[in-house]
């Protein structure tokens, strides 16, 4: 299989105007935990009035990781509900003008759990664009359940950033929601580090690669 082109990005993002041509209405953002995808997800949306439907969404309740055995592996695959994130993408995919609005789930950071009817997706016609761009770790596994995910989607970009800067999002991010610095740096070790692995084996299936290293979206990055 052909390596897909690699494009590093500006600090104004400006490369990002010419990637989305006019049939892209599902754009996917893949990448290992914490090179950036929700960022460029939501400057994206931002920028062309569309929806991000985020995969974390459907991470399984710790009710259900618990009853499963699963918890300590929180974020792994196979703490997704895979089948139904390809589901509802399948009804974004086929929605029509007029239609009631596909309702899909959320993730709630504070409480570390799904938050279930928290993202409207329109019809095209309520849309500047129809665009929709949906994110996660694992749209690009080569495994049916998460195939099933990749079908609707029009393209996937996979996203990645220098391995210090992805390290050091991911240490902050685990202590920002409370975590001690040692079980941050173990929670990493454990579960983001192989999850990591495990995304970066499968990049070769993107359509674009996209390296946000040099991207400051907080500091004008072209993206209103």
């Amino acid at each position: 299989m052909t390596a897909p082109p690699v494009v590093r990005l500006s600090p104004d993002g400006r490369e990002l105007d010419s990637l989305l041509g006019p049939q892209v209405r599902l754009l996917g953002v893949s990448g290992s935990p914490g090179a950036g995808k929700s960022t460029l997800a939501a400057a994206l949306a931002l920028r062309l009035g569309g929806r991000v439907v985020p995969m974390d969404g459907f991470h399984y309740a710790d009710v259900e990781l618990r009853r499963r055995g699963l918890l300590a592996r929180k974020g792994a695959p196979e703490t997704f509900d895979a089948e139904g994130y390809a589901a509802l993408l399948a009804r974004v995919r086929e929605r029509r003008a007029g239609e009631a609005p596909v309702v899909a789930p959320a993730f709630e950071r504070d409480l570390e759990q799904p938050l279930a009817g928290a993202v409207a997706v329109p019809d095209e016609a309520h849309e500047e664009t129809g665009l929709v761009v949906t994110e996660g770790n694992y749209l690009l596994l080569d495994e049916p359940r998460w195939a099933a995910v990749r079908t609707p989607l029009d393209a996937v970009w996979h996203v990645v950033v220098d391995e210090p800067l992805r390290r050091g999002r991911l240490l902050a991010r685990h202590e920002a929601y409370g975590k001690s610095a040692a079980d941050a740096a173990a929670w990493v070790a454990s579960v983001d580090d192989p999850n990591a692995v495990l995304v970066e084996g499968v990049r070769h299936r993107a359509d674009l690669v996209l390296d946000l290293t040099a991207w400051s979206p907080a500091g004008g990055s072209g993206l209103p």
